[in-house]
């Protein structure tokens, strides 16, 4: 099983400090410590195993460490930066192993942005030495990269003529894109095995800066400490702890504070119940702080986030998860309205910025997702974002014979109008009537409101509303015939439809990007006997199928 929870004391790839305004994450893979066995992480190469330390580092920059204001990723080796994603582990790898390895990549590297972005915490890449592949892409992440110039040391990203694979965690995208690299230039630079270097590097805009080796570390510190100057964050503010997560794992089920799941592996399926806060959740600023990581948006934050990535990567034939919410949604508006009425303070701030990427998380997920709205549920502002990220959503009309929890409602409120974006840039709400202005402004006419099955229908909020004679039935059928289908033609299908309007460059590295990347791993010019991918190392040369069609 794979498991995402570490801290620094217990870091086997990063070294981690901090001084004053500025934080160093230095990269020092040890060799041996791969997730799995069969393969030597050498030249600072990575495995799954580095990401998720460097994700973990990320998240506690942004919550215990907020007066930090600049952040420098730079290798703790001589002459080298990062070899990029180990071959070893990719040839070794299950095609699964290798696309959720390069989603998570993905959105490690995303949060580094979403830092840089929203939190006041701009990264600054200095590069001592060698940087090929993924290293580069983890470079092109940040806001500023820096390259030594010794003649020698050069950036490249060379998996099309090297392994026949594409870079997988967003190189392309951000060469152009994002740092607006030609694309005759971009063309070369990512058909040449040996990569740019010094000058040329500079003028394509592949990196910022040249440094002379012997002014490299001086030349850093004065530049981190400049983005650190622009920081609007207090350096007298206290950070929260990210203790461990209170969570509970047995055979079929996963538990914790806020959030539970059923593992039904007969079905296929995981039915994941998240709960309101039990109590009203403090409104002042004192109190929120104060609660740190119980202060229940954060720890919903967390327990989503960590439940995702556990049945992403360790229960990946669970192929349709469904969605349930029960206590009190007067208490889920209330921790709204406490976000809502505290943004420009940086622990509200991150916590809603820490909501948001859960749900990407979520939307990214190559999984079918059914909302189930009952009696008793409080699908309402955060909780209602369940519902609209959801392919499908039921909700009873009226309710159960013998209930007495009342009919079915739901609510929005301010935090569905934009306080958590998808990856295309849009709320669920505007992209869910994308196209249908009219659908939109009713619907946001409608917030504050609680909205019973007939009128969340003619909103357009739900897709079915049976009652109580049918409710059993369709929800069945619906699950029995979403596990009928091909896994494969659901992820695709399920991909294209999610994503509407405008492409960002997030929304390009998971729809475009990660799904051509997804066929190429399964191709046999990369991963067939006598494929790149296989054969990188051996001294023999692939053997391609040539047609292009």
């Amino acid at each position: 099983m794979i498991e995402f929870a570490t801290h620094p004391s217990r870091y086997r790839h990063w070294r981690f400090s901090v001084d004053g305004r500025v934080a160093t994450l230095a990269l020092d893979v040890q060799e041996d410590g791969g997730l799995e066995s069969g393969y030597a992480l050498k030249l600072n190469s990575y495995d799954l195993s580095v990401d998720i330390e460097l994700y973990d580092a990320v998240q506690r920059l942004r919550f215990e460490h907020p007066g930090v204001g600049a952040v420098m990723l730079t290798s703790a080796k001589e002459r080298v930066f990062c070899a990029g994603a180990n071959i070893g582990m990719l040839g070794q790898s299950s095609h699964g192993a290798k696309v959720n390895f390069c989603k998570f990549t993905n959105e490690t590297r995303n949060a580094i942005e979403d830092a840089s972005a929203f939190s006041g915490q701009r990264y600054l890449c200095v590069i001592n030495g060698a940087c090929a592949g993924g290293g580069y892409e983890l470079a092109l992440a940040t806001d500023h990269i820096m390259l030594v110039d010794d003649g020698s040391s050069a950036v490249s990203l060379p998996e099309v003529p090297l392994l026949a694979v594409l870079p997988g965690t967003g190189g392309l995208t951000r060469l152009v894109d994002k740092r607006h690299v030609r694309r005759d230039q971009a063309d070369f630079f990512c058909t040449t095995t040996e990569g740019v270097r010094g000058r040329r590097a500079l003028d394509w805009r592949l990196v910022d800066e040249l440094v002379p080796r012997s002014r490299l570390a001086d030349a850093a510190r004065a530049r981190a400490a400049e983005f650190a100057e622009q920081c609007d964050r207090s350096t007298e503010a206290v950070g929260v702890v990210l203790t461990p997560l209170a969570k509970t794992l047995d055979e079929d089920t996963l538990t914790y504070d806020c959030l539970s799941v059923a593992l039904d592996r007969s079905r296929g399926l995981a039915r994941i119940e998240v709960r309101a806060p039990a109590t009203p959740p403090p409104q002042d600023l004192p109190a929120i702080h104060a609660a740190g990581v119980d202060f229940w948006p954060l720890a919903l934050a967390r327990a989503l986030d960590d439940a995702v990535l556990h049945l992403r990567f360790n229960e990946p034939e669970l192929g349709t998860w469904v969605f349930c919410t029960s206590g009190s949604a007067d208490h889920v508006r209330l921790a709204d309205a406490a976000l809502l009425a505290h943004q420009p303070d940086w622990l509200v701030r991150e916590i809603t910025l820490y909501l948001k990427r859960s749900f990407k998380r979520l939307d990214v997920s190559s999984r079918s997702l059914v909302a189930l709205i009952e009696p008793g549920s409080c699908f309402t502002g955060t909780l209602l974002e369940l519902a609209l990220a959801a392919d499908r959503s039921f909700m009873l009309e009226g309710d159960f014979e013998g209930s007495n929890l009342g009919p079915a409602e739901i609510g929005l409120n301010e935090m569905n109008l934009g306080a958590l974006p998808m990856v295309n840039g849009l709320s669920r709400l505007e992209s869910r009537f994308f196209g249908d202005g009219a659908a939109l402004d009713a619907a946001r006419a409608r917030v504050g409101a609680a909205l019973d099955a007939e009128e969340a229908e003619a909103l357009g909020l739900v897709t079915f509303t049976p009652d109580d004679l049918d409710w059993d039935d369709e929800v069945r059928v619906a699950l029995e015939e979403r596990a009928g289908f091909s896994p494969d033609a659901l992820s695709g299908m399920e991909a294209n439809l999610r994503f509407v309007g405008p492409e960002t460059v997030e929304s390009k590295i998971f729809s475009r990007l990660s799904a051509w990347q997804n066929w190429i791993f399964q191709r046999p010019n990369a991963v067939g006997e006598e494929g790149a991918l296989k054969l990188f190392g051996t001294g023999n040369q692939a053997s391609f199928d040539r047609k292009r069609v």
